[in-house]
C-alpha cells in the first residue's frame, strides 16, 4: 500500500506576456501545465457525481503537484466539499467493529489527501476549512485502535491533514484545535500507532506547544501536563529499545518547550526520564546537532542547581493534592 506523500507546494503561476523562449521544451511546459490543470479541474467537477467519484479521486491522487493551485477551485466548486465529506462519513459503519478493507481505506485516503494537500494547506482556504469544522469529521478515524494496515493508513493520512494545518504557525488554528479533542487523540496515537503515525502525532503536539496558547493550555492543569508527560515518558522508554532519531527529535522538542513554563519545568526535575539525562541516546543523536543542542538546553533548564521559580506549594504536585 502506497503511503500518501506530503509534497511541498509548487507554484505554477507564469507571468503573462513574458519573453518567449527559444527552447521548444521550455515553451511547451506552460501549455502542458495548463492542460493538466484543465484536466484536474474537470476531475474535481466529477467528484460531485457518485458514479465518477472513485476514478476522479484516483486520477487526482496521481497529480498531487497540482493540488496547491486547485485549492480555491475545490472549495468553491458546487458540491465538491460535500462529496469529500460524504466519502469520509461513508466508512464510519466499518470503524467499529473494525471491518475496513484496503480498497475502502485507499479510497477515503485519496479524499483526505485532497483535503490535506489542497484545502488545508492553502492560505485562502485554510480558515474556511476550519470554520466549517471539517477536521472534526476525521476524529473518528483517530479514535480507532486496530493496528491493521488499512486502519493505520487511515490514521496516518488523517494526521497528515491536521499536520498541514499546524505546519503554518497560526494561533487561530491552534485555538480551534484546542477547542476540540485533538490532544487526547494525538496522545492515543503516540501510544499505539506505528512509528510514522507516532512521529506525525508528536509533531502536532509539538506545534501546539510551541504556540503560547497551546503551552498555557497544557500547563493550566496538572492533569493535562501529566497526561502529556506520561505519554512522552513511555515513548522515551520504548525508544531505548527501538531507537528512532526522527521521533526522538520531536519528543525532546516537546520537553524543551514544556520547560519554558515555570510549573512544568519544576515538575520535569522529578519526572524527566533518566534516559534523557544519561548517555542512552548518544549514538542515536550523534549526527543531529540541533537535537543535541535542544537536549542540552532542556537539561540545563531542569538542572538541580536551577533557582526555583515557584513559591512553596505552587507546583503541579500541590495542584494534584488539592
Amino acid at each position: 500500500m502506497q503511503m500518501v506523500n506530503l509534497p511541498q507546494s509548487l507554484s505554477m503561476n507564469t507571468p503573462f506576456g513574458g519573453p518567449t523562449s527559444s527552447n521548444p521544451t521550455a515553451a511547451g511546459a506552460p501549455a502542458n501545465k495548463d492542460r493538466k490543470m484543465a484536466s484536474a479541474e474537470h476531475l474535481v467537477l466529477d467528484l460531485s457525481n457518485p458514479d465518477l467519484r472513485e476514478n476522479a479521486l484516483l486520477e487526482l491522487s496521481k497529480n498531487k503537484e497540482l493540488f496547491q493551485d486547485l485549492a480555491p477551485f475545490v472549495w468553491n466548486s458546487f458540491g465538491t466539499i460535500a462529496a469529500l465529506i460524504q466519502e469520509i462519513v461513508s466508512i464510519y459503519p466499518v470503524l467499529s467493529p473494525p471491518n475496513l478493507t484496503p480498497a475502502q481505506s485507499n479510497r477515503v485516503c485519496n479524499a483526505l489527501a485532497l483535503l490535506q494537500q489542497c484545502v488545508a494547506s492553502h492560505p485562502d482556504t485554510r480558515m474556511l476549512f476550519l470554520n466549517a469544522h471539517i477536521p472534526l469529521y476525521l476524529y473518528p478515524f483517530l479514535n480507532t485502535t486496530s493496528k491493521s494496515r488499512p486502519f493505520e493508513y487511515l490514521r496516518l493520512t488523517s494526521l497528515g491533514v491536521i499536520g498541514a494545518l499546524v505546519k503554518v504557525d497560526d494561533t487561530e488554528v491552534i485555538s480551534f484545535l484546542l477547542s476540540t479533542e485533538i490532544i487526547p487523540l494525538c496522545l492515543r496515537t503516540m501510544e499505539m500507532g506505528s512509528e510514522l503515525s507516532k512521529t506525525v502525532a508528536t509533531f502536532i503536539v509539538q506545534k501546539i506547544l510551541l504556540d503560547d496558547v497551546g503551552l498555557d493550555y497544557i500547563c493550566t492543569t496538572a492533569e493535562r501536563f501529566f497526561a502529556v508527560g506520561r505519554v512522552l515518558g513511555n515513548m522515551v522508554a520504548a525508544l531505548a529499545e527501538q531507537p528512532s532519531s526522527r521521533l526522538l527529535k520531536h519528543i525532546i522538542r516537546c520537553y524543551l518547550r514544556l520547560s519554558d513554563n515555570p510549573r512544568a519545568c519544576d515538575a520535569l526535575r522529578s519526572c524527566l526520564p533518566d534516559m534523557l539525562r544519561d548517555a542512552t541516546f548518544s549514538t542515536c543523536l550523534r549526527e543531529d546537532q540541533t537535537t543535541r543542542r535542544w537536549l542540552q538546553q532542556l537539561l540545563h533548564n531542569v538542572g538541580v542547581n536551577r533557582v526555583p521559580t515557584l513559591q512553596a506549594g505552587g507546583g503541579f504536585d500541590h495542584m494534584l493534592v488539592n
